[in-house]
């Protein structure tokens, strides 16, 4: 969470107001009136909500103040072109804009460029893909894309994977009540092969002293990534019963390393006259 008293761009957003229905239904009853004081006063009333989103890159590298300053214009938009009429909460409307723009702004300034012929195919691509779907009414595969195309699958993968945005080593890979898994977390040094064969004997004598259920819930969790609410389902019992069983597990797996390790500084002497 960002902290209370934060300064972004000059704005101390712990003093920051949040608008009622009512206020939001007068004030854009006033901005479609051309009333630029109303305008501003949504603007000032909704960026706690820019400040929700900003979460989301807050580990991208990037200054929040500038980001800060992208989701605001994605904000004005937002607040420009929103009908009332249609009977959508405002907040609904405007996320996927701010988003959108903060997102616009991170592929712009990215060190990575992709030309434009490739982003064009790319486009291209995605829009064969939706045809096919509508006319198929089934998800088409590589083949039937570039034979679509006149391209061949492994230009159609190229062009697509072009426009996917890269990752992040600080994007989390799952997040749910306890701490997030972020891609580094994913990421292994392979250098050291032997360390690594000796590391995953250790584990795998610390996974073997578990019980059938705590070794369930631990493999399942971090080995194949599922959060404690899809355990749960799985298993069948609840999410704080998997929470509990995951952190006594982990207890034990810690308190083996730790013999495992001890007994490794512990001198031949000593292991001999003892």
């Amino acid at each position: 969470m960002l902290p209370n008293r934060v300064q972004l761009s000059g704005v101390n957003t712990f003093k920051l107001g949040v608008l009622s229905t009512e206020e939001m239904k007068e004030l854009f009853c006033r901005v479609k009136k051309g009333d630029n004081e109303a305008r501003e006063a949504l603007v000032r009333g909704n960026l706690r909500l820019v400040l929700s989103i900003l979460q989301r890159f807050k580990n991208r590298g990037e200054s929040l103040d500038d980001l800060f300053q992208v989701g605001c214009i994605g904000l004005l938009k937002a607040i420009d072109n929103f009908q009332m009429e249609h009977e959508v909460n405002f907040s609904t409307y405007a996320v996927p804009m701010v988003v959108g723009e903060i997102k616009r702004y991170l592929r712009d300034n990215n060190s990575i460029h992709i030309s434009r012929s490739i982003k064009s195919l790319s486009h291209r691509v995605i829009q064969t893909r939706e045809e096919l779907l509508k006319e198929n009414h089934r998800e088409p595969n590589l083949s039937e894309i570039a034979a679509a195309m006149e391209m061949t699958v492994e230009e159609v993968v190229f062009a697509f994977n072009a426009a996917q945005e890269p990752l992040s080593l600080y994007d989390p890979v799952f997040h749910d009540s306890t701490d997030p898994v972020y891609v580094m977390d994913l990421i292994s040094d392979q250098s050291d092969s032997t360390e690594k064969w000796l590391e995953n004997i250790a584990l795998q004598e610390a996974l073997d002293k578990l019980g059938p259920r705590e070794k369930q819930i631990i493999e399942a969790r971090f080995f194949e990534g599922k959060t404690q609410v899809e355990i749960a389902r799985q298993v069948g019992i609840s999410q704080a019963q998997v929470s509990r069983i995951e952190k006594v597990a982990l207890e034990m797996i810690r308190h083996h390393y730790k013999q495992e390790h001890h007994q490794e500084a512990v001198p031949d002497e000593e292991k001999n006259s003892s």
